[in-house]
């Protein structure tokens, strides 16, 4: 019953709606009793902070129950599947989650029937999610490199990016790596009232979970093009409204490999570049 109810929490706080049945149907076996600890009644707070929180509980549960409490042949508990739950959300925001690595989670009964939608719910006009996917690497975990694309950046476009950032006078000890992102984190996301707000948490939530790597942003460098994107990190002046971050839009990779005119236009930039690695961000 605790794992049921922290798997409850945890789509909660994605933003994503549970069904539960609202009475016993004919010859299914009673739902067991329990008392429930009524929650202290707590000013709203946005999808992207709640989530944080669990994903800060759980990174304080051990991964694994004492040995000495396991015997052979035993079934797992619901302890553990909550621990297992709990570990794969977090991974998740990390972006350490193997793609098939995703929990069973509990399906409601072939038979049961969905409890209808409350009044307040219905009410209120739902929205699509916003979509969008992205390749996030962090230069030195300083600068943020977004490209807005389902892949990862191939080799040439790596090669692509050392270059420039070595006409720029920027020397890495370590190689890019890109993470892939998406939004919304599982398919067949719900309706939601607020998808832009939503959107933006998650994308927020994310880079904080990151920040346990060692990333610490100063500024964004966008490759490409992409109307969702661009409305997520409210783009202005060069700057990220959303990220509290400066900003540089760019041509896409792609373009920047093909087009020598592309590439010309980028390189007085590169100035800005070295003087804002330096640590002048005030250059533009």
């Amino acid at each position: 019953m605790v794992g049921d109810v922290q798997r409850l929490q945890y789509l909660e706080a994605m933003g994503l709606g549970a069904w539960t049945s609202r009475y016993r149907l004919p010859n299914a076996l009673p739902t067991p009793a329990c008392e429930w600890e009524a929650p202290p009644i707590e000013a709203p707070t946005s999808h992207g902070a709640r989530l944080q929180a669990l994903l800060d509980d759980a990174a304080k549960v051990p991964s694994t129950p004492p040995s000495d409490e396991a015997s052979p042949g035993a079934t797992p508990s619901r302890d553990t599947d909550t621990l297992a739950t709990g570990a794969y959300a977090r991974a998740l925001l990390l972006g350490d989650a193997p793609p098939a690595s995703s929990p069973s989670v509990p399906a409601p009964a072939a038979e049961a029937e969905p409890a209808a939608p409350t009044a307040d719910v219905g009410e209120t006009e739902a929205h699509a999610a916003l979509r969008y996917d992205l390749q996030v690497a962090a230069l030195e975990g300083r600068w943020l490199l977004l490209v807005p694309e389902a892949k990862a950046p191939d080799r040439a476009s790596h090669e692509l990016l050392g270059n420039l950032l070595r006409a720029a006078g920027i020397s890495v000890d370590v190689a890019l790596e890109f993470r892939s992102f998406q939004w919304p984190l599982v398919d067949n996301a719900p309706m939601t009232t607020a998808p832009l707000d939503d959107a933006r948490d998650g994308l927020r939530a994310y880079l904080a979970g990151q920040a346990r790597r060692g990333w610490r942003p100063e500024r964004l460098v966008v490759f490409g093009e992409d109307a969702s994107l661009n409305e997520v990190l409210a783009l202005e002046e060069a700057r990220s409204e959303t990220l509290d971050l400066p900003c540089w839009t760019l041509p896409s990779l792609a373009a920047l490999k093909s087009s020598a005119a592309a590439k010309r236009a980028l390189w007085p930039q590169l100035a800005a570049w070295r003087e804002a690695w330096a640590g002048h961000d005030d250059a533009s």
